[in-house]
């Protein structure tokens, strides 16, 4: 199959490989030889048919040999060879074959390639020389005019608008074609079948020459008026160059195409040509040169691939051109339109003439269809005496008493009663043939020119002795030449004895038919014009085919093939030992078949009953086809459910194993990162503890001090107060101890009553004074002062110096407790004072200690972010 593709196939319709493929499995079943001719007007659909059926040959024949493979890709490559030196664009073909081409494909006892020849006919030599518009010449001249720089420089080339037998037409370049690419392509082609790079390079200088004969012009000569010289010095350039690249001399060339010699019994005259003569002569000797190279190339490929003499087996591919009908018609669509009435009458003998035989030898119940035989046709073309073509080898025998108006004089009286002849009115040179696709208009002006094939002498002998030995093998010497007796050649006569050779070679092979449609004039896709279809059709003889085989009985198969394939309808007859034609009634019956018929050895059933028991096969082998592939799906679903759950099975495994690696790995990393987590969280909350400690400590210092001052403060203060009040206790008790002794002593001597009475009153008075003054200088209730009182006792005036003295004792005691008032008042006021700026100290204190918690808590923040920081970081690497 690699080789099939690297053939790059276009995408064909199926049944041509179908075709292929039932003429192929014939050969090898039957060991019989098989055909497929492939015609029609589609000159580019044959060519892409013909191409791909030699690729799917090759690609059935081949072998792993190198000797196949060479073969094979030499048969491939051979078609670009010829279709650059043989196929041209027309009024409808981009890529018209303008030759006839049978390849037969040999095969040896295994179906393996085992050798190849081409065969080629009627090249259409007048187009060297002569194209209308909007046609081309041959592919290779403007190929060569696309060549590289250097080559082009070498033979001198340029703009194909510059040669004369390229610019007869307007149409130098093919939409979608790139010529330039076409010329390598052509050149590795070469190469694969066999040619050097000698020959290669003599080859398309033997093109360049053509080119550069074309473009020499004459003009009369003033001494002879009725010879010819070179036009000018243009016309002198490009015969130097001729000469140049056919390596001879230029004035023998010029005398070649400007002379000739008349050879008496008594001397050799050489005789100038006028300007036509001369016109003439280059003309032909340039469709010559050309022919010769082409058959050059012919014979080189066929010895390149090689043939099998012992091949017993072929498969021959058809390449032919169809049937043309143009508005002018010349000696070559005769000839074409010849070879497409012989394949018709092949085609009517296959199809028609050997089904209707079939029928008589089947005994079968029919009555004889009528169809168009073209046989009349081809008597008055080919008859040996009195035929078209056996008339124009005796008008060119006469040259010149005879020319194209007495040729069709003599077509005229010959024809007149003939009903596929006819004669157009007032037509001096003209004449109708009514082929079997239609009549064609033919005109005989260059009849005679073009059917005669010889050489000119003096071309013969200007080109054999050129010093390139490739020209001297195109143009041997007149001595060597012993298949040409003599000088004239009738190309009608040689054309029709390779028609028949090849009607013999078709006749003793099986033959299929690949009819190539044209959908459209315009050349462009997804066009269809019905008319035109339908006329090729008709034509073809394909409607004429379609017509009789519905009338018949187009589907029949022997009783052994019948059973072979439709034995699956009724198994049973192959239980049973039925004859083969009770069993092939039995299948019919059963498949309630009714219009058929049962012959000596073949099964014959019309068209659509062959498809119904087709469709009845089919509808079997699909239904079993269901069965198996159920049971074949359920053994592949099951092997691969087993395969997939096994697989699965240690998908998972390793994934679990992966995912417990993964899931460890990441315990392990939040084991890790929770001891850092907590290492520095204990040192953060360390940090903090020890600052808050700190400064705690500080702060319960402070006040402590604070404290243990003011408590100092206070107990200095009560000290204080206490040995004031010892001293002041003490000394009252001294003075009252003292006054009491005063008094007792002098407790006698008081004599009155009413002194002691007024005494204790001022005594009370002077008590609440004191009360008073204390209460009012906050000293009052730690002040006790104890009034003692005396017993009333009446003595003698010393009762009132005592109450005298007591009262002196009391404004003393007056005087000093107002004193003391005014001390403890002092104090308190700076005690007052002490606690104020004790308060204010605190506040500060209390400030640093929510400064220092507030860096506490910063401190604690920024230690939380960077901890979560690192724990994402952690999480991203992981992720990662």
């Amino acid at each position: 199959m690699k080789r099939y593709k690297e053939a790059k196939m276009g995408e064909q319709a199926p049944h041509v490989f179908t075709i292929a493929d039932i003429a192929y499995r014939a050969m090898i079943t039957e060991g019989k030889s098989n055909s497929i001719l492939v015609s029609g007007e589609s000159g580019a659909g044959k060519t892409e048919t013909t191409k791909n059926l030699m690729c799917y040959l090759a690609y059935l024949g081949g072998n792993s040999a190198a000797e196949g493979q060479t073969i094979e890709q030499q048969v491939l490559e051979s078609n670009p060879v010829l279709e650059a030196f043989g196929n041209a664009k027309t009024a409808r073909n981009n890529n018209s074959s303008r030759f006839g081409k049978f390849v037969e494909i040999q095969f040896d006892n295994v179906g393996r390639i085992s050798g190849a020849a081409i065969r080629t006919y009627l090249l259409e030599r007048s187009r060297v020389c002569q194209i209308s518009d909007p046609e081309r010449n041959y592919h290779c001249f403007y190929l060569l005019c696309a060549a590289p720089k250097e080559e082009i420089e070498k033979y001198k080339l340029g703009d194909p608008k510059s040669f004369h037998y390229l610019n007869q037409s307007n149409c130098y370049q093919l939409v979608g074609v790139n010529d330039a690419n076409n010329y390598l392509a052509t050149r590795r082609a070469m190469d694969v079948v066999g040619i050097s790079e000698e020959e290669q390079e003599a080859i398309f200088r033997v093109v360049a020459a053509i080119l550069h004969l074309g473009n020499i012009d004459f003009g009369n000569n003033e001494g002879d008026p009725e010879s010819s010289v070179l036009k000018d010095d243009d016309s002198k350039f490009h015969l130097d160059m001729t000469a140049q690249l056919l390596r001879c001399d230029p004035e023998s060339l010029e005398d070649a195409l400007c002379k000739r010699k008349m050879i008496t019994p008594d001397d050799v005259i050489k005789k100038s040509l006028d300007i036509s003569g001369a016109i003439i002569s280059r003309d032909g000797l340039a469709k010559t040169i050309y022919s010769r190279l082409f058959d050059w190339l012919v014979d080189k490929i066929n010895v390149s691939i090689g043939q099998d003499p012992k091949s017993k087996c072929l498969i021959g591919v058809l390449d032919i051109y169809g049937f043309e009908s143009f508005e002018s018609n010349s000696f070559e669509q005769l000839c074409i339109n010849y070879t497409n009435e012989k394949l018709q009458q092949h085609f009517n003998q296959h199809v028609f003439k050997s089904e209707q035989a079939e029928y008589t030898k089947e005994e079968i119940d029919w009555r004889y269809i009528e169809f168009v035989d073209n046989q009349d046709v081809l008597s008055l073309i080919e008859k040996k005496t009195g035929g078209i073509i056996a008339l124009l080898d005796e008008a060119c025998s006469l040259v010149p008493k005879s020319t194209h108006e007495t040729f069709a004089q003599k077509l005229y009286q010959t024809f007149k009663d003939h009903k596929r002849f006819i004669k157009p009115k007032l037509a001096r040179s003209e004449f109708t043939i009514v082929h079997y696709a239609g009549e064609v208009l033919y005109q005989s002006e260059q009849f005679l020119d073009k059917n005669k094939d010889y050489v000119v002498p003096e071309h013969q002998n200007l080109l054999s002795a050129s010093q390139c030995s490739f020209i001297q093998r195109l143009f041997p010497s007149l001595s060597e030449e012993t298949s040409k007796p003599s000088k004239f050649s009738s190309i009608g006569s040689r054309f029709k004895l390779q028609l028949q050779q090849l009607m013999e070679i078709l006749n003793s092979t099986d033959p299929h038919f690949i009819r190539c449609v044209k959908p459209n004039h315009v050349l462009k896709p997804s066009i269809f014009e019905n008319l035109y279809v339908m006329q090729q059709l008709r034509s073809g003889g394909v409607l004429e085919a379609i017509r009789i085989k519905c009338a018949g009985y187009p589907a029949h198969k022997t009783f052994e093939e019948f059973l072979n394939r439709y034995n699956i309808i009724a198994p049973e007859v192959l239980t049973r030992s039925y004859e083969e034609k009770v069993a092939c009634k039995w299948i019919l019956e059963k498949s309630e078949i009714t219009q058929y018929q049962m012959g000596i050895t073949r099964v014959f059933l019309k068209g659509n009953q062959m498809a119904e028991l087709d469709a009845q096969r089919a509808r079997i082998l699909r239904n079993s086809a269901s069965v198996i592939q159920r049971r074949v799906r359920t053994r592949s679903t099951r092997k691969k459910y087993v395969l997939m759950r096994q697989s699965s099975i240690h998908i998972q495994s390793q994934w679990r194993g992966y995912h417990a690696r993964k899931s460890y790995k990441e315990m392990r990393k939040e084991v890790a990162a929770v001891k850092i987590q907590k290492n520095l969280r204990r040192q953060v909350a360390r940090r903090t503890y020890t600052n808050m400690r700190s400064s705690a400590v500080i702060l319960q210092s402070a006040l402590r001090a604070m404290a243990a001052r003011e408590y100092f403060y206070n107990k200095l203060v009560t000290k204080s107060a206490t040995r004031i009040q010892a001293v002041w206790r003490r000394r009252k008790a001294v003075l009252n101890y003292v006054e009491l002794q005063k008094i007792n002593s002098e407790r006698a001597a008081l004599a009155q009553q009413s002194p002691v009475g007024t005494s204790k009153s001022m005594l009370v008075e002077t008590e609440q004074v004191i009360h008073e003054h204390g209460q009012d200088n906050g000293v009052g209730e730690n002040r006790s002062y104890t009034v003692v009182e005396e017993p009333a006792t009446s003595h003698d005036g010393s009762d009132g110096e005592r109450a005298n003295s007591n009262v002196e004792n009391w404004k003393f005691l007056l005087w000093a407790e107002k004193q003391r008032a005014d001390n403890a008042e002092r104090k308190y006021e700076e005690s007052v004072e002490l606690c104020e700026r004790r308060r204010v100290k605190l506040e500060e204190t209390e400030f640093r200690v929510y400064q220092l918690q507030a860096s506490f808590n910063s401190v604690s923040q920024d230690v939380k972010l960077h901890i979560r920081t690192i724990h994402r970081a952690e999480r991203a690497i992981e992720s990662f």
